[in-house]
């Protein structure tokens, strides 16, 4: 049985939209590796500090499972993906999935980052990084301490200044999920965005989701005032369908800047993604993803609609082209964000960290 269905309407969206507009080689900088079995379940009472959705897609996302879509979403490709985790709640927590990313990593040859806590010292940080052989970390928003309310999150919560410290010592690459309801646009994000390249110039820093602008209001004046003065970030437009956004972070960032994303497991995700009244709706099958009343996100279309709704991945690589298209970017520009940028980077990282 396969791992999901692929429909003719997929078929025919990847082999006459997509098939021919991307390079050979693709690397997902940005993707998800976890074992339910693995998962420590969050307390009770924790706070909830995400969307609901993404968890409605897939349990979870084993190394053979993530190569299966890659086989079933790119026939004719090959697929590659920088790894974290995911569903990290405390150091003990993480601890078993983030070492099934590791043997996944070593089984593979694909890298890895590993998924830090902020109460972690940088010496155990560094520790876990060298033992698995990962390439730097990732973090999120809801790690940062209890009492913090979700729209009062600052970067340095979850991502604290002695870890960012050691990431520059090392040179490792940081994967950034930035927080507040501002998104990109949020002054807080940007001038602390600035203050880690200002302070810790080494980082391989990397904006993921191009700053969680999901909407045309959520870049703001960021590229124009803030970020231009950091030339030397990376980004990706994982999970990102805003083609706005996307065109933005292209124009003023320019294409050996940008690094094509996932997400998955989430972009295995059935949606066709459309904005409404400052915010993103995505609009799925009926009957798929359980209740749409449980996340404001999601909203059900007709049965004769579902037809024509196609992959969350489709959808963002769809904008992806629309916004290549209209700044006249080159194949050799769209390798880059597919696949040598990412490559590139992953590469300096290993040099820094492993010196081969």
């Amino acid at each position: 049985m396969p791992l999901f269905e692929v429909t003719e309407n997929d078929k025919r969206i990847y082999e006459t939209e997509l098939k021919d507009f991307l390079p050979d080689r693709i690397l997902d900088i940005h993707t998800h590796v976890w074992l339910d079995s693995l998962t420590v379940p969050p307390p009770a009472d924790e706070a909830l500090r995400t969307v609901v959705w993404p968890s409605l897609v897939a349990k979870d996302d084993s190394i053979e499972d993530l190569q299966e879509t890659y086989r079933l979403l790119f026939p004719g490709k090959e697929v590659s993906a920088l790894m974290f985790t995911s569903a990290v709640h405390s150091v003990e927590s993480g601890r078993a999935n983030n070492e099934y990313v590791a043997r996944a990593s070593r089984k593979t040859g694909w890298p890895a980052l590993y998924y830090s806590h902020p109460t972690q010292s940088a010496d155990e940080v560094e520790r876990m990084i060298r033992a698995g052989g990962f390439l730097g970390i990732k973090s999120y928003l809801s790690l940062a301490p209890s009492y913090l309310p979700e729209a009062e999150i600052r970067v340095f919560d979850f991502f604290p200044k002695h870890q960012l410290k050691r990431m520059d010592e090392m040179g490792a690459i940081v994967m950034l999920h930035i927080p507040r309801n501002g998104r990109l646009k949020d002054p807080v994000n940007l001038e602390q965005i600035l203050e880690i390249k200002r302070e810790f110039p080494n980082v391989r820093l990397i904006i993921a989701h191009v700053g969680r602008a999901y909407t045309v209001g959520d870049v703001g004046n960021a590229f124009t005032d803030y970020l231009n003065r950091a030339p030397d970030l990376m980004y990706d437009f994982s999970a990102n369908c805003c083609e706005y956004a996307i065109t933005e972070v292209i124009r003023n960032a320019g294409p050996k800047h940008v690094m094509y994303g996932t997400d998955m497991p989430i972009l295995r995700m059935r949606t066709h993604r459309i904005e409404e009244n400052g915010t993103y709706i995505n609009l799925v099958p009926p009957g798929l993803y359980g209740d749409p009343a449980q996340d404001r996100h999601l909203r059900e279309v007709s049965p004769q609609e579902a037809g024509s709704i196609t992959f969350f991945v489709y959808e963002e690589l769809l904008a992806f082209k629309r916004a290549c298209q209209t700044l006249g970017m080159t194949a050799d520009d769209v390798a880059d964000m597919m696949y040598n940028n990412a490559a590139a980077l992953i590469e300096g990282a290993r040099r820094s960290l492993y010196g081969a």
